[in-house]
């Protein structure tokens, strides 16, 4: 495994830095919103090296729902690549840490289904697919 890289984008760099140096007491909202985040460590796909990402915390039982929405942006973000070549990650929720393996959801059933519950945990997911001609991809962590 790499090394841990720092997002290029500093909100995200901070958000991180900030959750994990205060085990989740602080940073754990998405910045002015107050909905709860997790990070998501993963491997980067083509550079190996560790990358940590803020996503909203969308539960589903013992797993976690984790949106590639990007703002309805016309590309995945990065880490969907990184997931779909690496599925295995590590999920922060405040001050748990689990290792946990991912999977994209490919059944139209399910895929509904937390697809609803993600949107009704941030609403805005809804808006940000009808910014978007790509159908935004959804993973699931499940417990390892």
């Amino acid at each position: 495994m790499g090394q841990y890289v720092p997002s290029p984008i500093g909100w995200v760099r901070d958000q991180v830095e900030l959750y994990e140096r205060t085990n989740g007491a602080e940073g754990h909202t998405l910045r002015d919103t107050g909905l709860p985040v997790i990070i998501v460590t993963n491997t980067g796909n083509k550079s190996g090296d560790i990358r940590k990402t803020p996503l909203m915390r969308v539960k589903d039982g013992s797993s976690y729902v984790l949106v590639g929405s990007m703002g309805g942006a016309p590309k995945n973000p990065v880490w969907v690549y990184n997931l779909r070549a690496n599925p295995d990650v590590e999920i922060r929720d405040r001050e748990q840490v689990q290792k946990m393996r991912v999977r994209e959801v490919k059944d139209a059933a399910e895929r509904e289904r937390l697809w609803s519950a993600s949107v009704a945990a941030f609403p805005p997911y809804a808006e940000y697919q009808t910014r978007t001609t790509r159908k935004i991809p959804v993973f699931v962590a499940e417990p390892v």
